[in-house]
């Protein structure tokens, strides 16, 4: 593969237009917004205000207080763009322990590798090989603080290693610190006149951390820091079957590029200026500065909604479909996936198909996650 072929992928990773006066909010290791378990992805990628399994920790790890038994353990795979190169993928494992009925504990691991790359500086010289690559490591705390709801902290540790090596010094990844502060809600099980439900509500604040920077003295980059939050309802007809209902929005607590100079354009010097902005500010000012008002504030909210049908605990069927703005990165995609459980292992699939005139990176995809959990039961009623 060329060094060209990197340049597309990174494009392709942050799903985002170029276009300046569409003022598109980018970020780095924009990896952490994939969704990178098979359940998730195939209700519009979405998981804050979902019931509990063992992948919480990406969308909300104060539903580990609400686990169902005493341990689980979940690993997934998703390959992003398939249908141009066959080694890049999104790889994701994740552990969870609960203490005791009211709190417990969980670490995940995310990696994103992006193959191998050859590069060379004329067609005749002999290829260095490089294989640029992502990953995130991830523990939490999470505590039931009453029979209803729960909050969670978490810790990331995120490295970026993109940079290629060369003559004149070695390559080194860029490090950054995060953490993330959740919490989720479920009602207790209420009696309706035919059926009975329960009511679901979590947010999730992500990626709370400095920038990142890949060379001394460069450009810093913001993290992918993000709100989400969501509400669900789960139709429990009988015992054997449960209809879930869920929607989700996200905004992402980053500055929105803007034209500080007033002179009609996103040059240079106002990038120097956008680069002034502390990741601290920048949440702030997240939520107030787009050029148009709040239209534009509104445009860089997503939304999505999602479905799960549950037979028996043992078949699963969802769907979803997930919305952005067309001026602000235009993915708009209907997800449908399934879910096998059998004893303490269950299998999960999604495939996604984009609606949008931009093509998706995960579009025609088959993504799988494997789960088991096990040990003593908690009832969590």
């Amino acid at each position: 593969m060329k060094k060209l072929l990197l340049l597309v992928v990174l494009l392709c990773l942050s799903v985002r237009l170029s276009a300046q006066q569409e003022r598109v909010i980018t970020t780095a290791v924009p990896f952490l917004t994939i969704a990178s378990d098979a359940r998730a992805s195939g209700m519009g990628d979405m998981g804050v205000a979902t019931s509990f399994d063992a992948f919480s920790q990406q969308w909300n790890p104060a539903k580990f207080a609400f686990a169902t038994q005493k341990s689980g353990f979940g690993a997934s795979y998703t390959p992003y763009l398939e249908s141009i190169v066959n080694d890049v993928s999104l790889l994701n494992a994740s552990f969870y322990n609960k203490l005791n009925d009211r709190s417990a504990f969980a670490f995940s691991v995310r990696y994103f590798g992006l193959g191998e790359i050859e590069l060379r500086q004329t067609i005749d010289e002999d290829a260095t090989l490089v294989k640029p690559n992502e990953f995130a490591i991830d523990g939490s705390y999470s505590l039931k603080l009453s029979q209803t709801f729960s909050m969670a902290v978490a810790g990331r540790f995120i490295s970026s290693n993109l940079r290629f090596q060369d003559g004149a010094q070695d390559s080194q990844a860029a490090n950054s610190f995060a953490v993330d502060v959740a919490g989720f809600y479920r009602s207790r099980e209420i009696a309706y006149n035919s059926f009975d439900g329960r009511w679901r509500a979590g947010f999730n604040i992500s990626n709370l951390g400095g920038k990142i920077q890949y060379d001394e003295g460069g450009q810093q980059n913001f993290l992918p820091t993000n709100l989400k939050f969501g509400g669900g309802f789960d139709f429990i007809f009988d015992q054997d079957n449960i209809l879930a209902l869920q929607t989700e929005f996200n905004k992402l607590l980053v500055p929105t590029p803007r034209d500080f100079t007033g002179d009609g354009l996103i040059t240079a010097e106002d990038n120097n200026e956008y680069q002034q902005i502390s990741f601290l500010s920048g949440v702030f000012e997240s939520f107030g500065d787009a050029p148009d008002g709040f239209s534009e504030e509104l445009k860089e909210i997503t939304w999505a909604l999602g479905a799960e049908y549950r037979y028996m605990e043992a078949f699963m069927l969802r769907a979803g479909y997930f919305n952005e703005s067309e001026v602000k990165g235009a993915r708009q995609f209907f997800t449908l996936g399934a879910g096998f459980k059998f004893k303490s292992a269950q299998i999960d699939l999604s495939y996604l198909f984009s609606t949008a005139q931009v093509r998706n990176p995960l579009e025609n995809t088959l993504r799988f996650s494997l789960t088991f959990n096990f040990g003593e039961e908690f009832l969590n009623d």
